[in-house]
């Protein structure tokens, strides 16, 4: 089942409206409802006593996990280690990973994807400051 997201977009941005953290029920992938060239991020729930239903590992790229809800478990090879709302976990491609749920609520979280070693420039070694009024009131 595919989540229906609305979109707006211009000619240097595209913007979906994903529906409330509570009402995800799936993975949803972003990359391509939002265009993306650089980055694959999902946003995926694990529900109560859930674990990802596979260990995986990557070729190039590494992953970034942000734990929004929730709390449990997260292994990367032979390490396991607990994870809670406001964990963050890098893991590079070659580690094998998987995570679980050991909440009785759901577990919220963003995982960030991008290959290993390209990011050049960032935050404001990439930013240049415009002036510009906003459109907002």
């Amino acid at each position: 089942m595919e989540q229906k997201m609305a979109t707006i977009s211009g000619k240097n941005f595209t913007s979906i409206e994903t529906g409330s953290m509570n009402e995800w029920k799936e993975k949803i992938f972003l990359k391509e409802a939002t265009g993306a060239t650089a980055t694959e991020i999902s946003i995926s729930t694990l529900q109560p006593n859930e674990a990802t239903p596979f260990f995986h590992a990557h070729k190039q790229n590494e992953e970034t996990y942000i734990i929004l809800s929730g709390k449990g478990d997260f292994q990367v090879d032979d390490q396991c280690f607990p994870i809670q709302s406001g964990s963050v976990v890098r893991v590079a491609p070659e580690g094998s990973r998987s995570m679980r749920n050991t909440a009785n609520e759901p577990m919220h979280y963003i995982v960030v994807q991008a290959k290993q070693h390209s990011l050049e420039q960032f935050t404001f070694t990439d930013a240049t400051i415009l002036e510009q009024a906003p459109l907002w009131k």
